[in-house]
């Protein structure tokens, strides 16, 4: 989904003509260069903490957005991967989550 807020900048009235990705040299990668797939990882996890932030930020209980997230996430492996495989990988889950997998903060021993 894209930021709303990004094409702030192209509207009458606004202080800049351009975004400011377009004053810069085009050093980037354009949609026909895929990233590395670590790379496209790390850029979905910044995309989504900024989004999560944001909802938070307008009162958004952030049990509420995690259930929405999840059923977000599995909609989208189901409609990619199939239901068969999704239940296959969801099924890892448990040992996953006691292991600390998703745990932002352990306890030292």
């Amino acid at each position: 989904m894209v930021n709303p807020r990004a094409f702030d900048a192209l509207r009458p009235g606004s202080r800049n003509s351009l975004p400011s990705f377009m004053s810069h040299p085009a050093s980037f990668r354009t949609a026909r260069d895929p990233l590395p797939d670590q790379e496209q990882k790390q850029a979905a996890l910044g995309y989504l903490n900024e989004a999560w932030a944001e909802a938070r930020h307008d009162g958004v209980d952030g049990d509420c957005l995690a259930q929405a997230s999840l059923f977000a996430a599995f909609a989208e492996l189901v409609g990619t991967y199939g239901e068969d495989a999704v239940a296959t990988y969801a099924e890892g889950l448990p040992a996953r989550i006691r292991n600390g997998e998703f745990s932002t903060t352990r306890a030292r021993q």
